[in-house]
């Protein structure tokens, strides 16, 4: 594996493990799409399992979490728009 993807690998685990990041905000904040970090997410099983198994616990907390945090984008969306009244 080159040094560069390592070191991307490594900062992208770490980042997610430290924040609690998306796929989605950590791919904007290193500038890559939502698949690289994805692949990286996998990838980082081969370098660290321990980093890899915290990394994959983030994970499944957000994929839990993705139809509440879906619902309450679509709602935030529309009240922004004005589209969404109060019943």
């Amino acid at each position: 594996m080159k040094w560069d993807i390592y070191c991307r690998i490594t900062k992208i685990a770490n980042h997610i493990v430290d924040t609690g990041d998306t796929v989605r905000k950590t791919a904007k904040i290193f500038n890559v799409c939502k698949s690289t970090v994805s692949k990286d997410c996998e990838r980082v099983k081969e370098i660290n399992k321990t980093l890899y198994n915290e990394v994959k616990k983030v994970l499944e907390e957000h994929w839990s979490e993705r139809y509440i945090r879906g619902g309450e984008a679509t709602k935030q969306k529309y009240l922004m728009k004005g589209e969404l009244h109060k019943w």
